[in-house]
């Protein structure tokens, strides 16, 4: 959304991703990071850790599963996503306030780790969807006899099905 607080945060897990399901049945995976920046100082002529940034975040849905899956305490992360603030009151009768980063994109940082890449089947939703489960398309490459519609560029630069219905 227009005006909302987008950061990137790079640090380390300080624990594995904790993953819950909420009452009406999203999936989250809830963790923080740690950020520590470092300096030169030209003085001592050697490198300085400032001070630790903790940075509480959340991941949702299928995402969330995939974090799950993959992070673990140490990790080294490159989180991006909005910040948000939300205001809650303890126990005590306290009032406090928490800000939060609700991640977009979450990944392991490659610059003193490698990764290995795999993609979980399509489940029909698109990538970066944050709306329900949709019934997945009709694959040709699927069917016994390879029929289907071929897609087209349409006008808008999107896909339309074609008119013909040939195999490729």
């Amino acid at each position: 959304m227009v005006g909302e607080t987008v950061i990137t945060v790079v640090g380390n897990l300080t624990d594995d991703p904790e993953l819950r399901l909420t009452p009406s049945g999203d999936t989250v995976a809830h963790f923080t990071v740690a950020s520590t920046p470092r300096t030169f100082d030209r003085q001592s002529n050697e490198w300085r850790d400032a001070e630790t940034l903790f940075l509480r975040c959340s991941v949702w849905r299928q995402e969330a599963e995939h974090a799950a899956e993959s992070l673990t305490r140490g990790t080294r992360v490159i989180v991006q996503g909005r910040l948000r603030q939300r205001t809650y009151e303890t126990r005590e009768g306290e009032r406090r306030t928490a800000i939060e980063l609700e991640a977009d994109e979450i990944g392991p940082s490659l610059r003193f780790a490698a990764a290995m890449i795999t993609k979980p089947p399509h489940t029909g939703v698109p990538a970066g969807s944050r709306g329900g489960p949709r019934a997945p398309a009709e694959d040709p490459f699927t069917r016994p006899d390879g029929g289907g519609e071929r897609p087209v560029p349409a006008e808008d630069g999107r896909h339309a099905p074609r008119e013909e219905t040939e195999p490729f």
